[in-house]
């Protein structure tokens, strides 16, 4: 995949792979996207966010022990709540069925399914891995602004011509994540992962077609003529 030229690129050409190639990222490449991410808003400036990015023996080691781990109880925080609401059950049933379909796998087919799920472990196989964190004190304003913080990194990594995959289920071994980390669990919660790497462009699975909202369906024009 080609470097983005501009803002608009990077937002229309970033999508989460969940196929990357073995093509290592280099380090003064994820610096200088770090570095330039440092300058994202946040409300009082607290600037909340927190983070590790883990390449080769260190991010093996630390995919290992997940692997060989069940996910924690109690869970670190839950994703899961909005699908109470049925559009939001219905968006997320949508992107499921394009995605397996992309990769012919019926959803019949648990076996598959389950697979592609613990793809998740390992980030999808990607070079590197943004581990993200934060002080518990941080409350929800705090959580946006972690947000925009990784709103900026991946758009950051499109302009240098790298890809990424935000993982919130990453957090199901948030307590095994910061042990090894050395951040403590009573001070810090842990938020997501961000598999970063270079897109497998012939996989299908990179490829399928998304969908959102029309506009305005989701934002209103007032006092415009």
């Amino acid at each position: 995949m080609t470097k983005a030229s501009t803002v608009t690129e990077a937002v229309m050409s970033r999508r989460s792979i969940r196929a990357f190639s073995d093509k290592p990222v280099p380090l003064d490449l994820i610096r200088q996207v770090m570095d330039t991410a440092r300058w994202t808003p946040s409300g009082c400036n607290f600037q909340p966010w927190e983070g590790a990015v883990l390449t080769g023996a260190p991010l093996r080691e630390l995919q290992a022990l997940m692997a060989a781990s069940p996910p924690q109880d109690p869970k670190e925080y839950s994703w899961s709540d909005p699908e109470v609401l049925p559009e939001c059950l219905a968006r997320l049933h949508q992107v499921g069925a394009d995605m397996y379909a992309a990769m012919n796998i019926e959803r019949a087919d648990k076996k598959a399914r389950g697979d592609f799920m613990a793809q998740n472990v390992v980030s999808f196989e990607a070079p590197a891995v943004l581990l993200a964190y934060f002080p518990r004190v941080m409350g929800p304003p705090q959580w946006s602004d972690v947000g925009m913080w990784l709103q900026t990194v991946m758009l950051l990594l499109r302009e240098a011509g790298l890809d990424s995959c935000p993982q919130e289920f990453l957090s199901i071994h948030a307590k095994l994540i910061k042990n090894y980390l050395g951040v403590s669990d009573e001070s810090h919660i842990f938020f997501c992962g961000i598999a970063i790497g270079y897109r497998d462009e012939s996989d299908p699975v990179n490829s399928f077609d998304r969908k959102r909202e029309p506009l305005d369906s989701k934002v209103k024009f007032l006092g415009f003529e």
